[in-house]
């Protein structure tokens, strides 16, 4: 009999928030409120904090000004001050690039830094501030619910999805980092591993990673909030349309994890889903990671739609000559 643990530590507890950059703020800012429908928590001279409806932290995006685009950083919360003790020793011996804490900002307290190969920063923390409602319009009429909602807003944050140029590389960081478990992949025919989607949790995944295409380093293919139910994404479709948003494709459905997704582009050009997975969870705790082969994924999305090219092209900051 094996004394060896068969799960992971579950040091983390979930993806916290993400930090974006943004050249366009004001317009950028506008976007995420009034018609993405995320809730202001708070600002200060550089950045906005922002949740959704049912989001129970203060904050899971963090909108920044900047002179460009993209992700500034990816925050974990731990699971205890003990878990975050551990993965932070695991961390300092895994021979990733260690960045090392900071007092954390108006959302969370300390917090430890480091890198993945590909310059995506990461932080993980325990000690966060709880949203608390601003004005009696944002209390929730049911207790267990963290706020009022209105309009089409998404309820919580779901995932990211980040570039790199090795996929394999980035699974090793996440596995000895973070302690994630892969739940589906795709492997193409020239051996390299195209995308991984990976959770620290039940939840079926929290980030995924897909090969970088356009030649650039440290870069957002996209945020993705989740919605209360498929109806929703239509209804956001027809809002966004109303504004003028960019829809770059959808409403429909990913083959891999089964998602109902809507992609569109902020003001600035950072990619964001909105997306509906129903209830799917990751129970067994020696699941066996999904496999799709570079012929499954030319069959297109779930129901035979092809992806759009610019899905594969267009990440941020964008590439000078590549797009």
């Amino acid at each position: 009999m094996t004394t060896e643990p068969t799960s992971p530590s579950f040091d983390i507890a979930h993806l916290g928030h993400v930090e974006v950059l943004t050249d366009k703020f004001e317009e950028s800012l506008d976007f995420f409120t009034r018609i993405y429908g995320l809730k202001l928590s708070g600002q200060d001279e550089h950045s906005a904090y922002l949740r959704a409806w049912d989001d129970y932290e203060y904050a899971t995006l963090k909108l920044t000004k900047s002179d460009t685009t993209g992700v500034a950083h990816i925050g974990y919360r731990a699971a205890s001050p003990e878990a975050l003790e551990r993965r932070v020793a695991a961390i300092e011996a895994s021979g990733f690039k260690v960045i090392g804490w900071n007092d954390g900002d108006l959302s969370h307290g300390r917090a430890f830094r480091f890198e993945d190969p590909f310059g995506h920063q990461f932080e993980i923390y325990y000690d966060t501030n709880w949203y608390a409602p601003q004005e009696d319009a944002e209390k929730a009429a049911l207790k267990n619910t963290a706020s009022a909602f209105t309009g089409m807003p998404p309820r919580r944050l779901d995932h990211i999805n980040l570039l790199a140029e090795d996929v394999t590389e980035f699974r090793r960081f996440m596995i000895t980092c973070l302690g994630a478990r892969v739940t589906e992949y795709i492997q193409l025919d020239n051996g390299r591993i195209g995308g991984c989607w990976f959770t620290i949790n039940n939840k079926s995944y929290d980030l995924a990673c897909t090969e970088e295409h356009g030649g650039g380093n440290g870069r957002l293919h996209h945020v993705t909030y989740a919605t209360d139910q498929r109806e929703d994404i239509l209804r956001a479709a027809d809002i966004f349309l109303q504004n003028g948003v960019h829809i770059e494709t959808g409403p429909h459905k990913h083959a891999i994890q089964g998602t109902f997704f809507l992609y569109v582009w902020e003001p600035a050009g950072n990619r964001v889903e909105l997306a509906n997975a129903g209830s799917r969870l990751v129970l067994a705790p020696d699941w066996q990671p999904v496999c799709w082969t570079e012929a499954d994924r030319k069959k297109g999305q779930a129901w035979g739609l092809k992806t759009i090219e610019s899905f594969h092209t267009h990440g941020t900051p964008p590439v000078a000559g590549k797009e």
